[in-house]
């Protein structure tokens, strides 16, 4: 949900208007504003609370972030917050650690592990979210062990894929019924994350075997238009066997390759309905979502959805080239 467009307010009120907004969801800070060619700080920033986490989507001018042990003296939020850049090169500092963001890393850090700095200069994007740290029910020491090290995780990729298709769905998934349960799964996604790193081993394999099926799912959604994902292909990246895998997937409420078809029949769904793909062919969205034989994917569809593809492509609305027909 868009909660700040600079351009459409007054050329002086942009900055003092994310400030506010900064201060209000983030807790006492400091900030530096970097402004555009012409004197104006541009920002577009948008928000959305999917349970115990609120995502925040930022775009426009450069901008320097910090928070001090003293920030947290003076309100007590001690919050977890997980940032990737999305467009541009950010910057990340924990006290004496210095490293660049890219689309391809994520920082996590909390404003009790002392002094750290988020920043980006010029034109860019970053993509972040933040929790209360008693959510990930893990000690403050093994967060702070932890924020040197991340990037050395394989929880790490998992945990970046996850945020993006959050991201991608973010407006959708905010009214689901099931919305709490995003949150929790991508707490513990983090939650893995910084075990993995920042904890003894005792700590660790407790954490790894809770945390299990979510890794899994999370996983399965980053590469869900692969053909080759099968449940043998989990088994074996998981290092457990199939028999284990598919008693995880049912105590967990579900059955794998049900789960994996219908992630794959609301993208070729998503995909189908929507004007950016109205000139691509019906079993070419089929295949780039893993569907090898367009008659199994045409009778999955209509069992799931009570439609054929070629009537849910029928819906697209103002379709700038309407697919031509039997595609």
């Amino acid at each position: 949900m868009l909660i700040l467009d600079t351009d459409d307010l007054p050329r002086a009120a942009g900055a003092d208007a994310y400030r506010a907004i900064v201060l209000a969801e983030t807790g006492t800070c400091a900030l530096e504003l970097e402004m555009d060619d012409d004197g104006v700080f541009r920002r577009r920033l948008e928000q959305w609370r999917l349970g115990a986490i609120t995502m925040h989507a930022t775009h426009g001018s450069g901008m320097r972030y910090w928070q001090t042990a003293r920030h947290l003296r003076m309100d007590s939020w001690n919050i977890v917050s997980v940032m990737t850049q999305s467009v541009g090169r950010g910057g990340f500092i924990w006290n004496d650690l210095q490293q660049s963001v890219t689309r391809d890393e994520l920082v996590v850090t909390n404003k009790s592990a002392g002094y750290w700095e988020y920043n980006w200069a010029g034109f860019g994007s970053a993509l972040a979210f933040m929790f209360d740290l008693d959510e990930v029910a893990l000690p403050e020491r093994m967060v702070h062990s932890a924020v040197p090290r991340v990037i050395h995780s394989t929880v790490t990729p998992l945990l970046l894929s996850h945020l993006r298709l959050l991201h991608r769905n973010a407006d959708r998934l905010e009214s689901q019924p099931d919305v709490e349960s995003i949150g929790e799964s991508t707490v513990a996604l983090v939650r893995a994350l910084v075990a993995s790193v920042g904890a003894d081993q005792s700590t660790r394999q407790d954490v790894a075997e809770e945390t299990r099926l979510v890794r899994i799912l999370a996983y399965i959604r980053a590469h869900i238009t692969d053909p080759d994902l099968t449940p043998q292909h989990l088994a074996q990246v998981h290092n457990i066997s199939l028999r284990s895998l598919y008693r995880l997937c049912e105590d967990g409420g579900l059955s794998l390759e049900k789960w994996i078809i219908r992630r794959r029949l609301d993208g070729a769904r998503q995909d189908l309905t929507s004007p950016e793909h109205a000139h691509r062919t019906i079993d070419a969205i089929a295949l780039s979502w893993g569907f090898t034989h367009p008659s199994h994917f045409s009778r999955r569809f209509r069992d799931t959805y009570g439609i054929t593809p070629r009537d849910a492509r029928r819906k697209i609305v103002n379709a700038p080239n309407p697919p031509i027909s039997g595609t």
